[in-house]
């Protein structure tokens, strides 16, 4: 029997079967479709923002990323001299948030291709020993007495301890799950397409018309739209080139003529949530746990936090190491994260509708914005970097990502501490790497860097559990 299955081998799945595999866990991956068809599948581009990044830097992955990025703008040197040169760069409904000084320990973001991530993260998974079953889709989950069982569309079964869903928006397992997904339906159609306008001096590269939205991506041969006309039809259906030239035409204003299209994807502001994550055996992450617009590019983010969050949680539990009621501390500390992150690209999608009104609204956003602690907020509230995971203890640092820079390739949890005596309470244990240091508070960091433990006076209470609560004593 497996240790865990995850159903759905996109970036989240990948991400989290890595972290099970580091936590000890043996995890086997069941994604539907095989390699080819995932990579016709990715249109657009995929942004990592700075927590995701300083997260993915722990692993030791961030030079590829670098690499991989480098390589897709090669031939768009002025926007990678523009990314280069400033590391906080995003926007809030359209509205450039550009943070002039980056805090010391912060982490830029990487724009990619999603099947170059997907690239990236399966090698990496592989290379720790994951087992991954392309062609393998998944129609029911049976939850039994000790273990889950995922039964596969050609009739064949896989039995494990437990089962995370990472099969996006409309999972099989949270379905037949019976776990709820409130929230609103669409008010409007996004379009992505691989296309070439006849003229392309004859719209700008990025509008906010009296149709809706327009941009001419950051890649070149890629176009989006979004239009506030109550959702998409059948978002399966192929997306021709006269759906998207009339759609062009309308946002912009201007009947222009597509030279080609090679294919796209059409995308809604749909936004639900699951009621839990959790339930038995079986867990959700990703986008089954949650859906909303793209705008602002922080869904697959959300999903690799989740996995990061997750996956030493899990893997401590598969082992025996700790009790399965740490695998509620998930939802505690996942869910009301997710929940902000729904709110604010509801908050986006509402500014960038068309009208008098919401202009009015996002002229006075934006002169907001140039005040420097509200333009922070922003920031940190688009890049992931305000999470708290313990609002109420003692110490400031509890429940933060921590304070420095870290790799642990391995996922062990971290000691950071000049204190001898501190360091003489993890003395001997293998799922803890000591690092000194001769400045700044001393603190503990879980597997996935949020901090669990933290002193500024070199006192040791409340150090063993910590450490007991990471699974050692």
């Amino acid at each position: 029997m497996n240790d865990v299955i995850i159903v759905g081998g996109g970036p989240v799945g990948l991400l989290l079967a890595g972290e099970l595999r580091l936590a000890g866990a043996d995890p086997l991956v069941l994604e539907a479709a095989d390699g080819s068809l995932r990579r016709n599948r990715s249109y657009g581009v995929r942004g990592l923002n700075g927590r995701t990044s300083q997260s993915l830097r722990l692993r030791g992955l961030t030079e590829a990323f670098s690499a991989a990025q480098a390589e897709m703008f090669q031939v768009a040197r002025g926007i990678s001299r523009q990314m280069k040169g400033n590391r906080a760069r995003g926007h809030f409904a359209g509205l450039p948030l550009v943070e002039d000084e980056v805090p010391p320990g912060a982490a830029g973001g990487f724009i990619l291709k999603q099947h170059v991530l997907e690239g990236i993260l399966t090698e990496w998974a592989t290379g720790l020993g994951v087992r991954v079953r392309q062609g393998s889709e998944v129609v029911d989950v049976v939850q039994e007495e000790s273990s889950v069982r995922a039964v596969i569309a050609d009739g064949r079964s896989e039995r494990a301890g437990y089962l995370v869903g990472c099969d996006g928006g409309r999972s099989v397992v949270r379905k037949r799950s019976g776990i709820a997904f409130p929230g609103t339906g669409a008010t409007m159609t996004g379009r992505i397409a691989r296309a070439e306008l006849a003229d392309p001096g004859a719209v700008k590269s990025s509008m906010h018309g009296p149709g809706g939205m327009l941009n001419l991506s950051l890649i070149p041969g890629e176009i989006a739209t979004m239009e506030f006309d109550g959702g998409p039809g059948d978002r399966d259906a192929p997306l021709t080139l006269e759906e998207m030239r009339a759609s062009i035409s309308r946002v912009s204003g201007v009947d222009v003529r597509v030279a080609r299209l090679d294919g796209g994807i059409r995308f809604s502001d749909n936004t639900r949530q699951a009621a839990t994550y959790r339930r038995g055996r079986v867990l959700l992450a990703g986008d089954a746990a949650h859906v909303h617009s793209p705008v602002g590019g922080q869904g697959l983010n959300l999903g690799l936090q989740d996995a990061m969050n997750l996956g030493w949680k899990l893997g401590l539990v598969v082992r025996g190491a700790a009790p399965e009621s740490l695998l509620d501390t998930y939802t505690t500390e996942r869910h009301p994260v997710g929940a902000r992150v729904l709110r604010n690209t509801r908050a986006q999608i509402a500014l960038m509708r068309p009208g008098p009104q919401v202009a009015a609204l996002r002229e006075v956003l934006a002169e907001t914005l140039e005040i420097p602690a509200a333009k922070r907020h922003f920031i940190a509230m688009g890049n992931g970097t305000e999470i708290d995971y313990a609002p109420d203890a003692e110490h400031p640092l509890v429940g933060r990502f921590a304070p420095v820079p870290l790799v642990s390739e391995d996922g062990r949890a971290l000691l950071v501490t000049g204190s001898e005596a501190i360091r003489k309470t993890a003395d001997g244990h293998d799922r803890i790497r000591t690092i000194e240091t001769r400045t700044g508070p001393d603190f503990l960091a879980r597997p996935d860097g949020y901090v669990a433990w933290a002193t500024s006076d070199g006192d040791t209470a409340g150090l063993a559990e910590a450490l007991a609560g990471l699974g050692v004593s």
